[in-house]
């Protein structure tokens, strides 16, 4: 699909890809180039806390698995069928 470039350095983006996407009003893109191309990746954006007290979290998950202190699961299924066991 082709846009026109507008002033203020503005374009639209076609109706078809916003619904693809499931943009709506007040969304958040990432604008960057590389090699030539613009791209525009639709992101979601968290508190800096929130982001912090996930780290912490997955850190802590990540010493109880490698102590032995929480199973590891090669694959889903085999965590739900760990799960059905109890």
């Amino acid at each position: 699909m082709i846009a026109e470039f507008r002033t203020k350095s503005q374009i639209t983006i076609p109706k078809e890809i916003v619904m693809s996407l499931g943009l709506t009003e007040g969304d958040k893109v990432d604008i960057f180039e590389k090699d030539g191309e613009i791209h525009i990746v639709p992101v979601v954006v968290y508190p800096k806390k929130y982001v912090e007290e996930l780290q912490s979290e997955i850190s802590e998950a990540k010493a109880k698995i490698a102590s032995g202190e929480l199973p590891a699961f090669d694959s889903v299924d085999k965590l739900f069928e760990s799960l059905e066991e109890r």
